[in-house]
């Protein structure tokens, strides 16, 4: 079964940058595609993007151009770089795995979720 763990939440200035981990076991990583989402306060869960296995990435309009996202397979950890962060990226942070996500960044193409961790843009 696949466990997934998200870390490097926190606190960050509007216009600061943050880098979040997402690490999965229980499965070869490099066999699994990855996904980012959010969900702000009263807002539904939506994409930031996605990693597929071999490194093709997928964002979504939410954080296109201040988003990047990769992955070190050796060290089983997909990572999401955000940068110009602004008050509105203020939500949980979740990232999922599975072995096949298609071609494309969906919610429901994903099996398996970490509990998120939160990200407070303000100053």
């Amino acid at each position: 079964q696949l466990q997934v763990v998200e870390s490097g939440g926190g606190l960050v200035q509007p216009g600061g940058s943050l880098r979040l981990s997402c690490a999965a076991s229980g499965s070869a990583f490099a066999y699994l595609d990855i996904g980012w989402f959010r969900q702000a306060p009263g807002k539904d869960r939506e994409g930031v993007g996605c990693i597929r296995r071999g490194g093709m990435t997928l964002y979504a309009d939410s954080m296109r151009g201040r988003a990047t996202i990769s992955r070190d397979d050796a060290k089983n950890t997909a990572y999401l770089r955000m940068t110009g962060l602004k008050p509105e990226d203020t939500a949980v942070y979740f990232c999922a795995a599975d072995p096949d996500s298609g071609y494309v960044c969906s919610q429901s193409q994903f099996g398996s979720w970490g509990q998120g961790t939160q990200v407070t843009v303000s100053s």
